[in-house]
């Protein structure tokens, strides 16, 4: 049960001070609390026996005003400590958590669900949070402030008494060990369920176009009520346990009150205690009250607590597929990437049965344009992947100026890298702070922008745009048209101005004549740097320096345009079937 706290060791060597000062002052603010019971015995016995005068009543009562006082400032600045540390340590866990996510490679999030992840950095931390909160107060309740209770009512009032009272607790503790473990598993389901939850939630408000387009409303709605379902009845299991608590705790109670009042009245029938020390006796009993409940409160915090932070330090101890280089494994290399080669490389996907790229071998020089060619599915972003270092590599090499990119520095690799995907994320921002966000030095001039927009034939949009760059574009840029969002995209890479540009299919959503605007402008404004481009459209790499043509993980042809139409082959077929297509949809139009 306490094994949460050995976890969390780590912090609370960390915050040892405001820990350090928490627990003092709980403990000092407990020792004032048995003071005024003690008085209010003593006061009882003086009336008794008739000693009691005005003088007396004026001393105690200033006393217990005293304590009182005392009492309320010691308890802002525990409050204000303890749980001003629970805060810190979700804060803490939080942005832990947050930079191991950004880690993370794609391996990672293909087997964690968002909605688990979300629930991690939300649930499952604020129930540690809670341990480092409230967890403490009940373990310092449920253990130093109990024993200075049974301690101050074996020396004070009757030693006979309190351990007559007590007899109830062992039989506590083993109900309540039971109930923990009980309340463990369950909630580690109920926060399982709950992570489920929110994946289908992102998953239906991401879909909504798709789901209205074919009727599945209805659908979508009984799928997320069978999902709530299951949450609903995996956290009725946990409440059934947590319900168990109280009325354990209240019989067993009431079992030392019970034992208390009869055994008290016998010791003072026969003149073995006063009225006052059985009256002290009972403030006493019923201040013990809560930490024999806080005990059952010790148990539920811990067990909630340990099993998130289980859940947590699972997601922790994933460890990136794709690791760093050791320092003395890293191969220099120069300021700007020379080179680029693949020899007999062959990969596959973690996920996959077969090899997704088989014995892939060519060279790029520095400053040229590769284009890749394929049909859907053939190997092409597999391909730019592998620069991209995604994924561990498969067998052969891949090698940028001469050294294996595994062994560059990823720092080094990826400032030279400017890649647009197949799938643009775009960022619920304005269109300015989306392509901005591309800038590595995160200064670019309005220049600079301007000729991005320029190079990605995004500017005659702006004027479309309700407040033209400054417009939020919504999440993943909803607001945006398809190719909106692919020139957004293209922009933002080409605001880097990056020594390699990789573009997956990222002319797909735009026409014809805006492709050729775009690539027009990508090679002069790109000059003297290398580019490689991935297409099914093959009009966008017409003007490559080198083509490779890809089929079913293998390079099936490769050469220049002009090359690779005197081959006859694949290339030179779907070429000409697009050129007349072309010539058709531009019919068309006029």
């Amino acid at each position: 049960m306490l094994s949460v706290l050995h976890k969390l060791g780590w912090f609370f060597k960390q915050e040892w001070k405001r820990y350090t000062v928490a627990v003092v002052l709980i403990v000092i603010s407990g020792i004032l609390e048995i003071i005024p019971p003690m008085l209010v015995g003593r006061s009882i016995d003086a009336i008794n026996i008739g000693g009691l005068d005005w003088e007396t009543i004026r001393l105690t009562l200033v006393q217990l005003l005293s304590i009182t006082a005392c009492a309320y400032l010691i308890n802002f600045v525990w409050h204000y400590k303890l749980f001003g540390g629970a805060f810190v340590v979700e804060r803490l866990m939080r942005s832990r958590l947050m930079r191991h996510f950004l880690k993370m490679t794609p391996t990672f999030y293909e087997r964690n669900r968002t909605g688990d992840l979300m629930a991690l950095a939300t649930n499952d931390l604020q129930a540690v949070a809670q341990t480092a909160g409230f967890g403490i107060l009940t373990f310092i309740d449920s253990t130093l402030w109990m024993m200075t209770l049974l301690a101050t009512m074996c020396v004070f009032v009757s030693w006979k008494l309190t351990l007559a009272a007590i007899l109830p607790l062992p039989l506590m503790a083993i109900l309540v060990s039971i109930y923990g473990k009980w309340i463990h598993k369950r909630f580690m389901d109920a926060q399982d369920a709950f992570g489920s939850m929110n994946d289908g939630v992102l998953e239906t408000i991401s879909g909504i176009r798709v789901i209205r387009a074919y009727v599945q409303e209805r659908a979508a709605e009984s799928r997320f009520a069978a999902v709530t379902k299951d949450v609903l009845d995996k956290n009725l299991a946990v409440v059934r346990i947590d319900a168990l608590f109280e009325p354990t705790m209240k019989i067993l109670t009431g079992a030392s009150y019970l034992i208390g009042l009869g055994y008290g009245a016998y010791l003072v029938y026969h003149n073995e205690l006063t009225i006052g020390g059985l009256v002290s006796f009972n403030v006493y009993l019923g201040m013990l009250i809560w930490p024999m409940f806080a005990i059952g409160e010790l148990i539920n915090i811990m067990q909630r607590g340990n099993a998130s932070l289980d859940r947590v330090h699972t997601s922790l101890g994933w460890k990136p597929d794709v690791a760093e280089p050791e320092r003395e494994e890293t191969v220099p290399v120069e300021e700007r990437p020379g080179t680029i080669e693949f020899r007999n490389v062959t990969f596959r996907y973690p996920s996959s049965a077969v090899d997704n790229l088989r014995e892939v071998s060519f060279k790029l020089e520095p400053g040229r344009t590769l284009g890749i060619a394929g049909r859907t599915g053939s190997g092409k972003t597999t391909l730019i992947k592998q620069l991209l270092r995604e994924y561990p590599p498969g067998e052969g090499t891949v090698s940028v100026s001469g050294a294996p990119v595994e062994r560059i520095d990823m720092d080094r690799l990826k400032s030279w890298y400017g890649y647009v995907p197949q799938e643009h994320f775009l960022f619920s921002r304005s269109v300015r702070a989306n392509i901005l966000f591309g800038s590595r030095s995160g200064d670019a001039t309005e220049a600079e922008l301007q000729g991005a927009i320029a190079n990605s034939a995004l500017a005659g949009d702006m004027a479309f745009l309700p407040k033209g760059l400054e417009t939020t574009v919504g999440e993943k840029g909803v607001s945006l048209s398809g190719g909106q969002k692919q020139r957004v995209s293209i922009a933002r890479a080409l605001i880097a101005d990056p020594q390699i540009l990789m573009l997956d299919d990222a002319l797909s959503a735009v026409d014809a004549r805006t492709e050729a605007e775009i690539v027009g402008n990508i090679r002069t404004a790109r000059a003297g740097k290398t580019t490689l481009i991935a297409t099914h459209r093959l009009s966008a790499i017409q003007e490559a320096d080198y083509i490779v043509v890809m089929d079913e993980g293998r390079i099936a042809e490769q050469g220049t345009h002009e090359q690779l139409m005197q081959l006859g082959g694949w290339y030179k077929e779907q070429f000409e079937k697009q050129q007349v297509e072309a010539k058709r949809s531009e019919g068309g139009e006029k």
